[in-house]
């Protein structure tokens, strides 16, 4: 095995923003499999296949749940009615694309040009190297530089109640724990018959987000209430601009049944295991998932 990255360790050091440099040591270590873990825009997508075409047996391609029509239809992007079933893997795609070009710092920034469904659409775009795509959910735990949970426990911690947007109690999104996605990842890796396919990752069955949110609150040990209120009662910086009708959540049947995946770690112990990580490494002011 051999990594690619920026950092001192790496087998082969280099910048992902320049990967036909570096095509010349790929080929001396020529790899059966390439997992590109930060292909955010088309441009990424396709120097992967560029560089790699005729060189490796196949790719697997971390892509993410936001692909899907509801992702747009949460952020208000895309009109439509909401879909009560989990997304299968050939579920409607969004019609709209950059979902964060909108909160952008610049064209630099890579928000500006992040967008999955093109990057899906550019990995199979050669028949002559297969492709594996895995959608991941909302992730959670160690590392996790959006905070998720300790934006949890930021607001509990701030004075009972917690108060709660009352269209987002019922809300329900696919997460994991970033332990469960691993394991997901290193099957699509090394099963070759994940070739040409894509496959929804998370735990299953997703919660709803007051249930999330009572979960966390146990694992950390707080006491207390959690009231659901309208939009309008919630503290300055809480409420959120969206559709909470439309949930996320995805059918994650497929990689079960065709991989073998189950989740190497339970719910109730990865909620503990974030919560002590969230205490080791508060968030900074300003941190905030993206949703």
């Amino acid at each position: 095995m051999a990594t690619f990255h920026r950092s001192p360790g790496a087998a082969i050091r280099g910048d992902r923003a320049n990967l036909a440099a570096h095509r010349e040591a790929f080929a001396r270590f020529r790899p059966d499999v390439v997992l590109d873990t930060i292909a955010y825009t088309e441009k990424d997508a396709a120097s992967l296949v560029a560089v790699f075409r005729g060189m490796t047996g196949r790719t697997v391609v971390l892509s993410s749940q936001d692909v899907y029509a509801s992702y747009g239809r949460l952020l208000g992007l895309e009109a439509g009615p909401p879909d009560r079933m989990p997304a299968a893997e050939d579920s409607p795609r969004r019609a709209s694309r950059f979902p964060y070009r909108g909160k952008a710092r610049g064209v630099a920034d890579v928000a500006y040009d992040y967008e999955k469904v093109l990057v899906e659409r550019a990995a199979w775009s050669d028949p002559a190297l297969p492709t594996t795509i895995l959608r991941l959910p909302c992730v959670y735990g160690a590392g996790d530089g959006h905070h998720r949970v300790g934006e949890v426990l930021a607001q509990a911690l701030a004075g009972p109640p917690f108060l709660l947007d009352r269209a987002k109690a019922a809300w329900r999104w696919t997460r994991s724990a970033v332990d469960n996605v691993g394991e997901a990842i290193a099957l699509a890796v090394v099963d070759p018959r994940a070739a040409g396919r894509v496959y929804n990752v998370g735990e299953e069955p997703a919660p709803m987000e007051e249930e999330w949110i009572r979960a966390i609150l146990r694992a950390a040990g707080i006491q207390g209430e959690v009231h659901a209120v309208a939009r309008a009662e919630l503290p300055a910086g809480v409420a959120e601009p969206f559709d909470f009708s439309h949930d996320l959540v995805a059918d994650t049947s497929r990689i079960r049944r065709e991989l073998g995946y189950r989740e190497v770690v339970g719910r109730d112990s990865a909620l503990a295991e974030a919560v002590a990580w969230e205490r080791a490494h508060p968030a900074t002011a300003g941190a905030r998932s993206r949703e």
